[in-house]
């Protein structure tokens, strides 16, 4: 039997590109580990930077006697006081590459329903596209979603549109709710509550998706090819444990 390391050094040998490899191959070889983070030390109180290395928290200082980000035996635990802060707690940590990507190890707790993630990439330096989202991940439901904000639902003409059409209760022109769902892709992943590793890259105006060394989803849309993700970023609505981050430049 073939251990971890042999196969990943047959990998490895495959020529460049060669399909199914898994993105963590292509990330390894091709590009360059700018951050990692196992979380073995302890946060410092609840506020922004409270966790280090770093990181920063845009809803820790609207709830600051709550706890919502625990460093424990290595492992960052976040617990969401979504309601009390009227947002789901977003966590976010510099990146700086064209092509990319993240590879992190997490597990949900199990320890609320309906635990989900998202993660993906930001540029608050982009015009144009509200508080910079350009593209995600989403976990939740037994499905994964791959999402282009930056020219879907953040743009500000659409977002700006999708709200008059809320406030006067009226659908969405057609044109328009044809050109959000060509932004997205959708399939099924299952989630549980055991310890894995997904794969989240950008190559071009291609994201894909991978989870513990097999390919899941990939989708192609022109905010996937943004040419600065700034920052990495995690939302959670409620509970989910995260165990190990790594970022990669290819480019």
């Amino acid at each position: 039997m073939k251990t971890a390391a042999a196969v990943l050094a047959l990998l490895l040998a495959l020529p460049s590109r060669a399909a199914p490899v898994d993105d963590l191959v292509w990330l390894t070889r091709e590009g360059r580990l700018v951050f990692h983070d196992a979380f073995e030390r302890e946060e410092a109180g609840n506020l922004a930077k409270a966790i280090g290395n770093g990181w920063n928290s845009a809803t820790a200082d609207r709830v600051p006697k709550i706890k919502q980000a625990d460093l424990d035996g290595g492992v960052l635990k976040i617990s969401s006081a979504s309601k009390e802060a009227g947002h789901a707690a977003h966590i976010h940590h510099e990146a700086g590459f064209r092509d990319g990507g993240v590879v992190v190890r997490f597990k949900f707790p199990g320890l609320t329903k309906g635990e989900t993630m998202q993660l993906g990439f930001v540029d608050r330096e982009t015009p144009g596209v509200h508080a910079g989202h350009l593209c995600y991940a989403i976990l939740a439901g037994g499905k994964v979603t791959l999402i282009d904000h930056k020219t879907g639902v953040m743009d500000l003409k659409i977002r700006a549109t999708r709200q008059d059409a809320a406030d006067r209760r009226t659908p969405l022109p057609p044109d328009l709710e044809k050109l959000l769902k060509s932004k997205q892709a959708i399939g099924d992943l299952r989630l549980d509550q055991e310890w894995h590793v997904l794969t989240l890259v950008t190559e071009g105006e291609e994201m894909r998706v991978g989870m513990d060394g097999r390919p899941v989803l990939s989708h192609r849309s022109p905010g996937f090819g943004h040419p600065m993700k700034r920052w990495f970023s995690f939302l959670v609505n409620s509970t989910l444990w995260i165990d190990d981050v790594k970022i990669y430049k290819v480019r």
